[in-house]
């Protein structure tokens, strides 16, 4: 079994989180992969459902933001476990905001979003959750994305829900045990 982190908009394998996740999985000898995907949608589930298909599905899915929303989509295609860290719901929307260039936070470059990108991430909306699949972990402090869409969208996941907290999800590496009794549950 691998556990595969996904990061989010902008973001990279290298990421303070992917960091914190490797270190963890290094720790407990898992193996753990987390790649630096292309912000072009169609290339990062591509990329990602290559590495599922690779590992014959047993694969375990971390997201975060639009990694979340990824996420979603391929723990449901494949029925893999996902954990979804304040997960983008509606990317498509949110993310109308920032069309033109937008920030790598790894090397502080620009790449060019555009309304195709938009159109690609609306094919990955799933609309019927296998709910089991999920753990959601939300602080309701994001300021970027409402927590209550992840909640409205999976009612009936395992739920982690914090007051306070931000986007980026401070203090991730508390509920590190957490993520890994929910992969290793039978549920």
């Amino acid at each position: 079994m691998i556990t595969i982190y996904i990061h989010g908009f902008g973001g990279s394998g290298n990421g303070v989180k992917a960091t914190l996740f490797r270190e963890y999985y290094n720790k407990i000898q898992e193996q753990f992969l987390a790649p630096s995907l292309s912000y072009v949608p169609d290339l990062a589930i591509n990329t990602l459902e290559e590495f599922i298909e690779r590992y014959n599905g047993r694969v375990n899915l971390i997201g975060s933001s639009l990694g979340g929303y990824y996420a979603l989509y391929l723990a449901n295609k494949y029925n893999l476990k996902a954990a979804l860290i304040n997960p983008s719901i509606y990317p498509y929307e949110t993310l109308t905001k920032v069309l033109g260039y937008a920030p790598n936070f790894y090397d502080e470059s620009k790449f060019q979003w555009n309304t195709k990108h938009i159109l690609m991430l609306k094919k990955f909306e799933v609309s019927q959750p296998k709910e089991k699949n999920f753990f959601l972990l939300l602080q309701k402090g994001d300021e970027i994305l409402d927590y209550k869409e992840a909640l409205n969208k999976l009612p009936q996941a395992q739920l982690f829900i914090q007051e306070r907290g931000n986007h980026s999800f401070e203090n991730i590496q508390e509920h590190f045990k957490s993520i890994q009794e929910f992969f290793n549950s039978n549920s």
